[in-house]
């Protein structure tokens, strides 16, 4: 296997057009590859700059989980704390996460943030949002958001080699009117559920809402963890 390492965009679509296969950190499809063959030409992105960023409201592709850190929003960096064993963090990447992964487990970090996505195609690079992405997988470059007021993360318990733990994400968002938002996102499952509303000064008013959503058809244990965390991420956002 020959594996390209592009410092520019120009060059990563000439890879792209030569075939190239993405591999991001290579911890999701090594083990396919030992047993099915590996591709005679393969692309990492570590070099290239724009795949590479980090920043109070982006975070590129190629970054190592273990390298996501204070610069970006509280949910995104607990979501990636909690991905795997510190072996894994320390070779996967943001972009093999989202879009490789059967898990996804930034997906519902990014899902409350708004986040849009940078892509890359061998004849142009633009934006997308997070559903195109995961349905298209195409080339991920990196995240974009607005910076939310609050944000949080929490990840319920689950056995090895079990079903999927429950994860629930937050983030409340203003406007320049000061208005305000919520987005929350569920994992259930191998399933991922988002909902956003307005926020009022009464949380049970406001989760209530989300539960006449499409969030209402969840189970009851996902549906009692989510008023949890709607409760506490308004509490947070009341001293804002």
């Amino acid at each position: 296997m020959l594996l390209r390492l592009p410092t520019s965009v120009s060059e990563a679509q000439e890879y792209l057009a030569q075939g190239a296969v993405p591999i991001g950190g290579a911890t999701l499809v090594w083990a396919g590859w030992q047993r099915d063959g590996f591709p005679e030409l393969a692309m990492s992105l570590r070099n290239l700059p724009e795949a590479n960023e980090r920043g109070r409201e982006t975070l590129g592709a190629a970054v190592l989980l273990h390298q996501v850190d204070e610069r970006v929003p509280e949910v995104l960096r607990r979501a990636a704390g909690t991905v795997g064993t510190g072996a894994v963090r320390r070779a996967a990447t943001v972009g093999g996460n989202i879009v490789g992964s059967s898990l996804r487990c930034l997906l519902p970090a990014a899902l409350v943030l708004d986040a849009r996505a940078t892509v890359l195609s061998q004849d142009r690079v633009y934006e997308t949002d997070l559903t195109e992405l995961v349905a298209k997988r195409p080339l991920l470059l990196s995240l974009h958001w607005r910076s939310p007021l609050v944000s949080g993360y929490r990840k319920m318990p689950a056995e090895a080699g079990g079903p999927p733990p429950l994860v629930v994400a937050t983030a409340v968002h203003a406007d320049e009117n000061g208005h305000r938002r919520l987005r929350v996102a569920v994992r259930d499952g191998y399933e991922v559920f988002s909902e956003s509303t307005d926020c009022g000064p009464d949380a049970a008013r406001t989760a209530d809402a989300l539960d006449a959503s499409a969030l209402g058809s969840l189970p009851a244990e996902a549906r009692a963890v989510l008023r949890e965390q709607v409760t506490e991420i308004l509490d947070r956002a009341a001293e804002h």
